[in-house]
């Protein structure tokens, strides 16, 4: 089974996880957070403390100001002649991130508050609960007015066991966990009331700035602008206003980081395609025996193969090994060799019949060799398709003008 990420983030994962087991108190960061929550989940405990942050007020995970530190020489290049493979590879694996520089003013530590109870979603109140849960609702307004928003809580949660079906109950007790710093609750009440309604303006707009209290600029400006969507406000078109700078950041470098992944893997096939192209033609140059201008070796002979007992260190010769290749791109070049004797013995033995002293033609009499029509050697003609021999047979006979067409 192919694993769900590539080989690169595995690296990032690896990394992360070194860094986590050195400082655990890193997971109290707000924006790491979703990990806590993971570790929790299955039985761990993350260290109490805060984290101290490195220098320059860098989280070492792209947090709160920059993604990653660059590297002490970005310009380094790998110096190579004819081969970019290694050069695109080194380029790729060593580019830099782009650093992200956000506002973080206004950003808080994630909060640990113990979840509270949502109600049994399958209860149908009666009309009693209904009118009761109505009055605590009165009730947990008049608290959250004077700003006692402990006590409004205490009020929505009696609230929403009486009634657990109505969304608002859940939107505003979410609204008072804001006021009180505690944006994970606000979030896990916000999830529920649009679970209930999907269309809660005021679910999208508490949930939204809950994000950018935990710098999440992107989830914030998603949510808040949802929210003046359904139902303007003004209050949520500002606190919109405000993320819009960093979520546009991050939304940009999301980008470029895409399009450099894009561009890597761009290039990755065009190395494999050079790579393939090269061991294609190391393949081809072995099959030939490395000869100059890339001879084709055994598989281009006539036959398929080389006589047996054929000495090949003939074929290193250069002239040799042009005057082969020039022959064989074009059969009919072969009369331009008949005079130089190193070839045209060469020859004989891959042409067995055609020539003078070769010592294989065919049973019938006719020559094995591909080459078509009539060749010179040495100034005398030579019947390729026919008898062997330097001279085709002379007949004594004058030629009949009668042609016999095979019809009697």
């Amino acid at each position: 089974m192919a694993a769900p990420i590539q080989q690169e983030d595995f690296i990032k994962l690896k990394s992360f996880i070194e860094f986590v087991n050195r400082n655990p108190t890193v997971l109290n960061m707000p924006q790491l957070q979703f990990v806590k929550d993971f570790i929790e989940k299955f039985g761990g405990k993350v260290p109490d403390g805060d984290f101290k942050m490195p220098e320059a007020g860098k989280c070492p995970f792209g947090g709160d100001a920059g993604t990653n530190s660059k590297p002490a020489d970005a310009s380094a290049k790998v110096d190579t002649d004819d081969d970019s493979d290694k050069s695109d590879a080194d380029e790729s694996s060593s580019e830099p991130e782009s650093d992200i520089e956000l506002d973080m003013e206004g950003v808080i530590e994630a909060d640990k508050e113990p979840a509270q109870p949502m109600g049994d979603s399958a209860k149908e109140p009666t009309d009693e609960e209904i009118d009761q849960a109505g009055d605590l609702r009165s009730q947990a307004a008049a608290a959250y007015s004077e700003q006692k928003f402990d006590e409004a809580i205490g009020f929505y949660t009696k609230a929403i066991e009486l009634n657990p079906a109505n969304a608002l109950f859940y939107a505003k007790r979410g609204q008072a966990f804001l006021k009180l710093k505690k944006p994970n609750a606000c979030i896990r009440d916000c999830d529920k009331a649009l679970e209930l309604n999907c269309d809660s303006a005021a679910a999208y707009k508490f949930r939204g700035r809950a994000h950018r209290l935990l710098g999440q600029f992107e989830k914030s400006a998603k949510d808040l602008r949802q929210a003046c969507k359904l139902d303007f406000d003004e209050e949520a078109d500002e606190w919109l206003r405000e993320v819009t700078p960093n979520a546009q950041k991050i939304e940009q470098h999301r980008i470029k980081q895409e399009r450099k992944q894009a561009e890597r893997d761009i290039k990755n096939r065009q190395r494999a395609q050079r790579r393939a192209r090269k061991e294609q033609a190391k393949q081809q140059n072995a099959a030939g025996g490395g000869f100059p201008g890339g001879f084709p070796g055994a598989g281009g002979f006539p036959g398929g193969g080389m006589p047996a007992g054929f000495d090949m260190s003939q074929l290193k010769d250069p002239v040799v090994a042009a005057a082969m290749q020039d022959i064989l791109s074009n059969p009919a070049n072969i009369s331009k060799y008949m005079s130089n004797p190193k070839i045209f013995n060469l020859l004989k033995n891959f042409f067995p019949g055609v020539f003078p002293g070769s010592e294989a033609a065919g049973s019938d009499g006719n020559s094995s060799s591909p080459f078509a029509g009539d060749t010179e050697v040495g100034g005398k003609s030579t019947a390729t398709g026919g008898n062997s021999g330097t001279e085709p047979p002379k007949s004594n006979k004058k030629e009949s003008d009668f042609v016999d067409d095979g019809l009697d």
